[in-house]
């Protein structure tokens, strides 16, 4: 039974795009471009956003199964070579791609005990995200039932929280701060364009999970209509909530104070209201990071598991649990790989989460649209992308910008993580392992 429509589309999305992002970002995206310009990210994130939700759009209504990405690169290239590779890459990189988005939450939730625990420190930092992927893998490590409650409450939360920051910065406006430009803010130049995809990145990092309805597009009402304005209304607002966040919190806090916060929601409301009110929001975005890392790793353990069942994915990875039933070997080697990837910075554990995905979800599945069009007549279409191809070209160039100013360290990390995908495949190919 097909039990998505606009409504429950929308909410999903949105539901997967908020979390801990929105309140351990604002120092990055505002040190990335070095002021209150680095608004202009967010915009050019935001249509980088519906562009691609285009593309995804048109491959969720032509295969509207489960799956996502997985999905539509097996379909779309059945018969060739690349739909052979392109999903087993897809697995491989996931399985890299997946702890750096979970170890961000890890690392998020460390940074607001700071807090409470002041001067803790790296060691101390450290041992919170240890103790947190611990907890979560154990919570996990059995049948569990109430994660979609779960993801509602987590939805509710983050708003409540996002909203009453939202208020409480509009009605102690201060435009000065807001527009406290540094000399030069808008000059073209080297600095400036770099700084410019940094802040794109970060952008995109937010807005991640406004494509979430794909992934179950089989139980979507008329996936054509419902799939692609889902995607663009959550996009434009998460994009408006976002916006204004940024705006509120840097017209109360000077954004040259802001930039140095490891705790900016926190900061932010014990200027306004005093340390009890700041300690509850603390609380507040302490529950809403665990309940996001905890739904996260809930799912993502389950992708490489029906890979494996599939046979696009190393076969010990569709082993379960013989008592609880569940992929107890998928979760484990993410858990673990969570666990070590939030040793890294938070920027750069963004940042390599961005680039390790680019090259075979976001660029393959534009290729994927275009292989459809030219060489699959035989899979209908029930949703074209507007003015095709513009769309696809302003996704596969914005996308490219940020790989391409994400830092040679992380081009390399991306490209690393391409070829060693293909290595495991060729190897896989003649084991069968």
């Amino acid at each position: 039974m097909r039990g998505f429509g606009l409504l429950q589309a929308t909410a999903l999305n949105m539901s997967n795009m908020v979390g801990v992002g929105p309140f351990i970002t604002i120092p990055l995206i505002i040190a990335a471009m070095g002021g209150p310009q680095c608004m202009l990210g967010w915009l050019l994130g935001a249509v980088l956003a519906i562009c691609d939700g285009l593309v995804w759009s048109e491959l969720a209504a032509a295969m509207p199964g489960t799956g996502g990405t997985y999905l539509y690169l097996r379909e779309a290239f059945r018969g060739t070579r690349a739909g052979g590779i392109l999903p087993f890459l897809f697995i491989w990189q996931f399985v890299l791609s997946g702890p750096l988005e979970i170890a961000s939450g890890y690392i998020g939730f460390a940074q607001y005990v700071g807090y409470f625990w002041r001067g803790m420190g790296w060691w101390g930092t450290h041992l919170v995200c240890i103790a947190v992927g611990t907890a979560v893998v154990l919570l996990l490590y059995r049948r569990v039932t109430a994660v979609g409650r779960l993801t509602v409450v987590l939805w509710a939360g983050m708003l409540v929280t996002v909203l009453g920051i939202i208020a409480a910065g509009l009605t102690h406006f201060q435009a000065r701060f807001v527009l406290d430009f540094p000399a030069g803010a808008f000059t073209f130049s080297r600095g400036f364009a770099a700084g410019l995809g940094s802040a794109m990145l970060i952008a995109m990092y937010d807005f991640m999970g406004y494509y979430d309805i794909c992934y179950v597009g089989g139980e979507v009402r008329d996936p054509a209509r419902t799939i692609p304005r889902s995607i663009l209304l959550s996009v434009l607002a998460i994009a408006a909530i976002y916006a204004l966040m940024n705006v509120s919190i840097i017209a109360v806090v000077p954004w040259r104070e802001a930039v140095q916060s490891k705790f900016i929601a926190s900061q932010f409301v014990e200027r306004l209201y005093g340390a009890r009110a700041a300690a509850a929001v603390t609380m507040l975005v302490l529950w809403t990071a665990f309940a996001s890392v905890f739904a996260l790793l809930f799912g993502y353990s389950r992708i490489p598991y029906a890979a494996a069942v599939d046979g696009h994915f190393f076969k010990i990875f569709a082993h379960l649990d013989p008592r609880g039933h569940f992929p107890d070997v998928s979760l484990l080697v993410l858990g673990g790989l969570t666990i070590a990837a939030s040793f890294w910075e938070l920027d750069a554990v963004i940042s390599a989460l961005l680039t390790s995905r680019i090259l075979v979800q976001s660029i393959g599945q534009i290729a994927a649209v275009r292989h459809l069009r030219r060489h699959r007549p035989d899979v209908r279409r029930q949703f074209r992308m507007w003015l095709y191809p513009v769309p696809a070209l302003v996704a596969l160039a914005g996308w490219g910008y940020i790989f391409a100013t994400s830092g040679w360290n992380f081009v390399a990390f991306g490209l690393l993580t391409l070829g060693a995908g293909a290595g495991m495949y060729c190897l896989r190919s003649r084991w069968q392992v």
